[in-house]
């Protein structure tokens, strides 16, 4: 694997530990892959924040990195197991607070942005068209790559704090062209709402594995809903880019598909896959929105479908500070708080430590949700539109 002799220096140590160890681990990458060389990156994304995830170890290997390691490019943080200002009020425990503040310190301390959210791209780090990037956390990837027409391939945790330390990556995968061709075409049908954008994303998903779909048949779909298709295909496969026929920036460079595989989907499979998704409760523990985090536009429809209703139920709404701050600006976040709705930053359901807050029942609107929380914190789900799930939380 070539090396620049920057890039031998700081594999030999002259720019200290954190740069030897964040090469070493791009050059195992590298060779794994086989890369022949590294490509220079304008930004990384960083997953593993909360301290459920990376527990002592996890915040001493930071701590050790953060004794002379800066990073070298714009790099932001994926969402943490709390909101760092409002904690106590989720009921998360004073013991978990305290060490999940130090993880974040210790990404402070190497020059990461503590925006704490899954959505960098409504947050300020925006990649363009052809930019190579290193992200980690998977609905942003495929977001990045899909919508945005940027390059990152699934990095994780480790590996984009690495990219992000040495300003650079190993050059394979997603950043080259042959590898974002699309390998199956999907019919799909018209979609209304994100309930079933992210059906259909999760069905592509658990029917495909991995590859790189193209859709067609959608017509008309907006960034929320593009933002939960892509969820949805990277929560049950290992997806990483996606093309929408007509919409997605790369599309048009794949107008003529000659993928040998297709896959069908009607209205009722979209249905179908929903009730898989579902159990069978009467009363939730909560009810939440923001999975991937939530944008001004779902926080504004929200709104408006709650009319003057408060909400009767324990309703909370995530998303990044950004979205957060403009809702506070409009005078939208003062209404929703008003009407019983809380507006949480920082975290997740996901990544929260949900069985010390004693939540066993939920219902939402994201299929990834439904996923994670079945699979990593043993909830029952009901998955909702963001209309009956309001009718829900004010009766």
């Amino acid at each position: 694997m070539y090396l620049t002799r920057l890039e031998e220096r700081m594999l030999a140590g002259e720019y200290g530990y954190a740069a030897q160890k964040a090469m070493e681990i791009l050059v195992a990458l590298g060779k794994v892959y086989g890369a022949e060389r590294m490509i220079k990156i304008r930004s990384a994304q960083i997953s593993g924040v909360s301290y459920g995830n990376l527990g002592e170890e996890g915040l001493e290997f930071l701590l050790k990195l953060a004794e002379d390691g800066r990073v070298r490019v714009p790099t932001t943080l994926n969402p943490c197991g709390m909101d760092l200002e409002k904690w106590g009020e989720m009921g998360v425990p004073e013991d978990f607070a305290e060490r999940q503040l130090r993880v974040v310190e210790a990404y402070r301390k190497l020059s990461v942005e503590p925006t704490l959210t899954c959505t960098p791209y409504l947050a300020g780090n925006t990649p363009r068209l052809g930019d190579h990037i290193a992200w980690s956390e998977s609905s942003a990837v495929i977001y990045a790559n899909s919508i945005l027409g940027a390059r990152t391939n699934r990095e994780g945790g480790p590996s984009a704090l690495a990219a992000a330390i040495a300003g650079r990556t190993p050059l394979y995968g997603l950043h080259l062209d042959e590898a974002r061709a699309p390998t199956v075409i999907v019919n799909a049908p018209k979609i209304r709402g994100e309930l079933e954008a992210s059906a259909l994303g999760y069905r592509v998903g658990r029917i495909l594995g991995s590859g790189i779909p193209f859709f067609r048949g959608l017509e008309t779909v907006s960034r929320d809903q593009l933002k939960a298709l892509g969820a949805g295909l990277a929560s049950s496969g290992g997806i990483a880019l996606f093309h929408v026929e007509g919409i997605t920036p790369e599309a048009h460079t794949h107008a003529e598909v000659r993928a040998e595989d297709k896959i069908e989907i009607a209205e009722m499979d979209l249905q179908e896959e929903i009730e898989i998704l579902s159990d069978d409760f009467s009363d939730s523990d909560l009810a939440f929105i923001g999975c991937p985090h939530a944008s001004i536009e779902e926080l504004t429809e929200l709104y408006l479908l709650l009319g003057n209703r408060s909400a009767k139920r324990r309703f909370w709404v995530f998303a990044s500070r950004a979205v957060r701050a403009q809702a506070e600006r409009m005078g939208l976040l003062r209404r929703l708080e008003e009407l019983g709705v809380k507006v949480y930053c920082d975290t997740c359901p996901v990544v929260a430590p949900l069985n010390k807050l004693g939540i066993k029942t939920v219902i939402t609107n994201s299929s990834k949700a439904a996923y994670y929380l079945r699979n990593l914190h043993g909830v029952r789900i009901q998955l909702k539109p963001l209309r009956r799930l309001v009718e829900d939380i004010v009766r």
